[in-house]
């Protein structure tokens, strides 16, 4: 049998030592973590599994036992947006595309997906324009159930997150669709095709379900009144080239607060992810290996200048507490 990776093992090694309130948001947001790789894995009482077996993993010697119990203890301490709001943010500054399931209407009885541009209005209802040729919209003109998948703008595995709204999708009113029209161009301003006469504008206007992925040990469910009543956060809609240039012009200051920080002896690190309360750092290398771990700051940031100022008081204080 072919045995786990050590890399693969050791994050699940922190992941299992983590304890629940470091992935824990909102009542309502139930975090699933992993049980001891030790035991058997129990119930749940819809009949499902609470956490996951890994077999043949190797008992973490006691220099890494002490690692992944400093740093679960750190981590249980960070702040982080509550889960309505991670998601409500993750849907509004995503890329625009996401995978939408409909019920096919010509292969009866089976799903049928595909990838489809979006845009969230004020309230995060996503916002469609179909050609009358697609497939899905021969679905939706049948029957307006359907699932919508998205995922971070910078998913890159299962380690990242991603959000699936499961609703019922219905014809814009022709008094809004100018509204839709000037929302949709924002995020895509090349979609020339919103003025074809054979396009039609569609909504997700009723929602059923709202699931969520943080990445490994972190998933649960909001009401769509949890959603509805989220707001986006501002910080993450300039967040990305904050984070390019932190990490291709200042790669060791992000080493620097994994090492001094967190405790984490990795040898990279990168920023992946920037909140008004902190940010998400990647990092690999020594016995913890692949890991995706929260640094808050300490205190919220409500502008870009804050977060300047943020990031600068946190490298100061990791080469403070330099070894």
């Amino acid at each position: 049998m072919m045995m786990p990776s050590v890399r693969v093992l050791s994050l699940l090694a922190f992941t299992l030592k983590s304890q629940v309130h470091c992935f824990t948001f909102k009542p309502r947001f139930q975090s699933r973590l992993a049980v001891s790789f030790a035991e058997k894995s129990a119930k749940a009482p819809d009949g499902g599994s609470t956490g996951h077996i890994v077999q043949g993993m190797k008992e973490p010697s006691s220099e890494e036992k002490a690692i992944q119990e400093r740093v679960a203890m750190h981590q249980q301490d960070q702040v982080k947006l509550g889960a309505s709001e991670e998601i409500r943010s993750l849907v509004q500054y995503n890329h625009g595309f996401a995978v939408m399931s409909t019920n096919s209407q010509s292969i009866d009885g089976y799903p049928s997906g595909s990838i489809v541009g979006f845009a969230p209005d004020e309230q995060g209802r996503p916002i469609f324009i179909f050609s009358g040729m697609s497939t899905h919209t021969q679905d939706l003109l049948k029957d307006g159930r359907c699932s919508l998948t998205v995922a971070s703008k910078s998913f890159k595995g299962p380690s990242d997150g991603r959000v699936n709204i499961v609703g019922d999708v219905v014809k814009v009113p022709a008094a809004e669709r100018e509204a839709c029209r000037d929302i949709y161009l924002k995020k895509h301003p090349g979609a020339f095709w919103v003025d074809f006469g054979d396009f039609t504008w569609f909504r997700l206007e009723t929602i059923k379900a709202v699931r969520f992925v943080g990445g490994f040990a972190r998933a649960g469910a909001i009401s769509s009144e949890d959603y509805f009543g989220a707001s986006p956060d501002p910080i993450q809609q300039f967040a990305e080239p904050v984070m390019k240039h932190m990490n291709d012009d200042h790669g060791a200051t992000a080493l620097a607060m994994v090492n001094n920080l967190i405790g984490v002896p990795a040898t990279t690190a990168d920023i992946v992810g920037l909140d008004r309360l902190g940010m998400y750092i990647k990092c690999d290398g020594g016995p913890m290996g692949a890991s995706k771990l929260r640094l808050a700051f300490p205190r919220p940031a409500e502008n870009r200048k804050d977060v300047k100022d943020l990031i600068v008081e946190l490298s100061k204080a990791a080469a403070l507490a330099a070894p």
